[in-house]
């Protein structure tokens, strides 16, 4: 049976603190830039994979930071967003985009069906039933769900000002009181959906495990000049762990407004 991923390579999932009792659960979609043997380099060179138009970087290094300081289980997806985008609805064109950000993604280019079926089953699948798994193993107990991203500083020659966003689709509630926790550092931009919204048709993490199961939810997103290094990422997870300390009883209250 042809697959994907080679028996020594990692599975499509990485669990941490899988039984973390804090409200908090956290997911990293764009946690890696690893690509599969079977791959190659999808044609492209080193620093083109190191960019972030490969992965979130500096995303896991905040979420497994905040994992510790949350007592929080955390998914964290083990490929690049360029063998498939764990946060992408597998009909839109960005799922496996044949290029990004202008760069052209030349393994990407002319897939079968075959092809794609291998990298929704290898990668894409079996990373939102981890996800799923987490959750279901914490029914009946309220969970707040976070999901970790970074953005880039400067996109198709524009300056992104914000040092840390908050998005959310139809459900603001709790990324609002997220919004006004962190808007009282005056030293810090805060986008409100900014530079990314939720959107059913580009997003799929928040509205299937999110929205779909009525659980209170956000998507956390750092400008990647902020998290860099190591040290600056735990920084920035400390202070999301304040925040997030702050407005905690607030949206637990939602869990239970969304239950009746």
């Amino acid at each position: 049976m042809k697959t994907l991923l080679a028996a020594d390579e990692p599975a499509a999932f990485e669990i941490v603190n899988a039984d973390g009792a804090g409200s908090a659960v956290l997911v990293c979609d764009h946690a890696s830039n690893r690509l599969p043997r079977r791959l190659g380099t999808l044609g492209l060179s080193g620093v083109e994979l190191a960019d972030h138009i490969a992965w979130d970087p500096g995303a896991a290094n905040v979420a497994r930071r905040l994992s510790d300081l949350l007592d929080a289980p955390l998914v964290l997806s083990s490929y690049s967003r360029l063998v498939i985008d764990c946060n992408r609805p597998l009909d839109s064109p960005e799922s496996i985009p044949a290029q990004t950000d202008g760069v052209p993604v030349p393994g990407n280019r002319m897939l079968t069906p075959g092809d794609r079926a291998l990298r929704i089953e290898a990668v894409f699948s079996p990373y939102h039933r981890a996800i799923s798994d987490v959750l279901d193993r914490r029914a009946g107990r309220s969970s707040l769900l976070l999901s970790i991203h970074s953005f880039t500083a400067v996109l198709a020659g524009q300056w992104r000002p914000w040092s840390i966003s908050f998005a959310h689709g139809r459900d603001r509630r709790f990324a609002s009181l997220l919004v006004d926790a962190m808007n009282r550092d005056a030293s810090l931009v805060v986008g409100d959906n900014q530079p990314y919204s939720v959107d059913d048709m580009f997003d799929y993490t928040i509205p299937v495990h999110g929205e779909d199961r009525g659980l209170p939810h956000v998507l956390v997103e750092i400008r990647q000049d902020r998290i860099a290094t190591p040290a600056d990422a735990a920084a920035w997870a400390v202070r999301l762990a304040a925040a997030f300390s702050q407005v905690e009883p607030a949206a637990l209250r939602l869990c239970e407004t969304s239950r009746r």
